[in-house]
């Protein structure tokens, strides 16, 4: 059975957390498949919140070191989904 696993992380106050959150996707980044970042933007302003989309790959455990590794950040909330096919 295939599995497709995402992780849904909302970065608050993303100009200061985004080293933290940098450096944790960076330890684990043989996991990561696909990363998108959402933000709401404009010629004029840069949202302080943005909204980053994590497709993972690897056992539970490894999926959940990084879960849990992201919800440690202050301000952020980790939500995941998982497909199976």
């Amino acid at each position: 059975m295939a599995k497709t696993t995402i992780l849904g992380v909302l970065l608050r106050k993303r100009i200061m957390t985004s080293p933290d959150f940098q450096k944790i996707i960076s330890a684990h980044g043989c996991k990561i498949k696909t990363r998108i970042g959402i933000h709401n933007a404009s010629d004029n302003v840069c949202s302080p919140d943005g909204v980053i989309l994590l497709d993972v790959i690897g056992a539970d455990a490894e999926i959940a070191a990084l879960e849990n590794d992201l919800k440690a950040i202050e301000g952020a909330e980790v939500q995941k989904m998982v497909f199976e096919f």
